[in-house]
């Protein structure tokens, strides 16, 4: 079978629905978004020869922050084949088409949420982290004390701009948040608030904003009722006791609130994390699109200085294949091509692990992401960010 692989026009997005509804059991009416086009959002089928659409993908125009810097992402989105093509190849060639594209556009990385890790892992992404979410019993919460000075307020529509400038000051200072602009972020609400959102509340010290919770109230008010916090930002610990002040507020009406989790933040240090009830991670997994591009778009610690060299092996994308030289020096970083063969290899799945950050190259080595006569230590440099972190599931 010969597969044609292009961008779907807007008539066909009907059918790419219906191709992902029988794929993962979405609800029979398609979201307004779902069938219009989107700037930004490139969606990809694959047909047949007899013209069937068998297989579809979605380019996202994400970006995330890295060292303080906005780098261009690719998100993986909507991966879906027919029943009767699966295991024939279909992902694997749409995957490469989306690279492909994507480093056109001038995208660097790529992230992406797996439903399946072996078809992903076989085309150079591997898991990098969780998107983490924690369940509290509301009773145990703490109460502020002494944090007048911060203004508690209720929030609405009008007041989201201002939310997403917040995120940007609390999200730029963390490897991987994405920088929520563009694409789907920048599409209207169908209705007043974003999806599953009943509630804001805002958090202002002397008329500024410093932090926001963004909830959804489920339903009931019984043992099983249960609060989901969408939003959870704070600037400084004052602001994280005020707002989790808020969430001991419902302690009468709703035995647990699920929030999610972002090590490091303000929120760290004032939840009760050892007395959850349950606790959640979903897998995510990266890969670079364009090698060059993720480590010179990207921030790099400014205390960190050194060179590696390695031979990098990716069949998906080979212009990412080769030998190459990283130069990490006053912030920046550069890769270039090896003037010698290297005495260290690494795999494409190697890179990934390391660039957020979730491994040392002794540990790429061990997992067979890594190798060489040389000493793997030596990749830690790639890996001398602080480990990257996800707040958004697409």
């Amino acid at each position: 079978m010969t597969l044609t692989v292009r961008a779907l026009a807007t008539d066909e997005l009907a059918g790419a629905w219906e191709l992902g509804r029988l794929a993962f059991g979405g609800p029979a009416e398609a979201p307004a978004s779902a069938l219009r086009d989107v700037p930004g959002v490139t969606r990809f089928g694959a047909f047949d020869d007899a013209g069937r659409l068998i297989g579809k993908i979605t380019d996202l125009p994400h970006e995330h922050w890295w060292g303080g810097r906005r780098v261009v992402s690719a998100g993986v989105s909507g991966v879906a084949v027919r029943p009767e093509s699966r295991g024939g190849g279909v992902a694997r060639t749409l995957l490469g088409a989306l690279l492909a594209h994507a480093r056109e556009r001038g995208a660097a990385i790529s992230t992406l949420h797996p439903t399946v890790s072996d078809v992903y892992r076989a085309a150079g992404w591997e898991v990098a982290g969780t998107l983490d979410a924690v369940d509290l019993d509301t009773a145990g919460l703490p109460r502020p004390r002494g944090d007048g000075a911060v203004d508690l307020t209720p929030g609405g529509p009008a007041d989201l701009p201002r939310v997403t400038d917040l995120y940007q000051q609390v999200a730029r200072v963390h490897d991987g948040l994405l920088t929520r602009r563009g694409g789907f972020f920048d599409e209207p609400h169908e209705g007043p608030l974003p999806r599953d959102v009943d509630a804001v509340t805002l958090a202002e010290v002397e008329g500024e904003l410093t932090g926001a919770l963004l909830l959804g109230r489920g339903r009931g008010y019984g043992t099983d009722a249960r609060l989901d916090v969408h939003t959870l930002l704070a600037r400084d610990p004052a602001t994280a006791r005020a707002l989790v002040g808020v969430l001991a507020g419902w302690r009468t009406v709703t035995r647990t609130v699920r929030v999610p989790l972002l090590a490091g933040d303000a929120f760290s240090a004032v939840l009760p994390l050892e007395r959850a009830d349950a606790r959640s991670g979903q897998p995510w997994m990266h890969r670079p699109v364009d090698v060059v591009r993720a480590v010179g778009t990207r921030g790099w610690p400014a205390h960190v200085r050194g060179r590696v060299a390695f031979r990098l092996t990716d069949a998906l994308a080979p212009w990412n294949d080769g030998a190459w030289e990283l130069t990490v020096e006053d912030g920046a970083g550069t890769l270039a091509r090896a003037a010698a063969e290297p005495d260290l290899t690494l795999d494409v799945r190697g890179f990934a692990v390391l660039y957020c950050g979730a491994a040392t190259g002794r540990a790429a080595a061990q997992a067979g992401l890594a190798g060489g006569n040389g000493d793997p230590a030596a990749l830690d440099l790639l890996a001398s960010g602080p480990p990257a972190r996800l707040l958004d599931y697409f």
